[in-house]
């Protein structure tokens, strides 16, 4: 556990001085300010638009409207952000050869990816909870109150996605030993995703269902059970992705 921790401090660390954590925190509190001035403002602003004497009738904004822009900066901006913070995770090390003399010093190569795998989740965290809370203070602010049905497998679900991602990232760069391997892997396997989803009977056990599609449980259009097999499988997923990077990079020449 003493290796566990010192990798993990110099993990953060690295994290620190690379800027990672201030991007993901300054980027993240942008679509948490975002997400309900658009709301509020958009319709506003359709009002005043001059159609040719065309009346459009614009629906009163609600606080939906600054979850609905919540989910949809989240899980198509927030997620490629992360992707793009974190591609080089385990890539960039095996590439360069860094964890050669930390690796010849003793240090468990297993330490290694679940070190990295705990930061980079514990990063992640912390910048969707940081938008997370900034929208809800704003939608209180400009609408009051409201009740958020399951909200808190609403919010969750997004986050376990982004946990699949970042076990997918450290797979990838420990497969290919390069940023364009892990990049591929992670957006393969996305892209592979959203192709099953022409598939409607099989959209419940979808892991990237999660990215943004959970807001149908707070407007009352879903309940818990059309999403608790993908948010299972979505874990299962990231466990295998974690063991797996793990054996193969045991057996893997530096």
């Amino acid at each position: 556990m003493k290796s566990f921790f010192s990798f993990c401090k110099k993990e953060l660390l690295e994290n620190y001085r690379t800027y990672r954590f201030i991007v993901l925190l300054a980027i993240f509190a942008v679509f948490g300010l975002m997400n309900p001035i658009v709301a509020k403002i958009i319709p506003e602003l359709l009002t005043t638009v001059d159609l040719g004497g065309i009346t459009v009738e614009v629906p009163e904004p609600a606080a939906i409207d600054s979850w609905m822009q919540f989910f949809k900066n989240i899980g198509q901006m927030g997620l490629l952000v992360l992707v793009i913070v974190f591609c080089g995770i385990t890539a960039a090390d095996l590439s360069k050869g860094t964890l050669i003399n930390i690796l010849t010093k003793g240090m468990k190569r297993h330490t290694v990816i679940y070190s990295k795998f705990t930061i980079a989740a514990l990063l992640w965290t912390v910048s969707y909870l940081l938008s997370l809370i900034i929208t809800y203070v704003y939608t209180v602010y400009y609408w009051g109150s409201h009740d958020l049905p399951y909200a808190f497998l609403a919010f969750s679900a997004p986050l376990v996605f982004g946990y699949f991602l970042i076990s997918l990232m450290i797979l990838g760069g420990i497969c290919f030993k390069s940023l364009y391997g892990s990049l591929i892997t992670t957006g393969g396997i996305v892209i592979l995703m959203n192709l099953l989803g022409i598939f409607p009977k099989l959209g419940k056990y979808n892991p990237v269902s999660l990215s943004g599609g959970t807001l149908e449980l707070l407007n009352g259009q879903k309940v818990p059970g059309d999403f608790i097999p993908a948010v299972i499988i979505c874990l299962i997923l990231t466990v295998s992705c974690i063991i797996g990077a793990t054996l193969l990079f045991d057996r893997k020449q530096l």
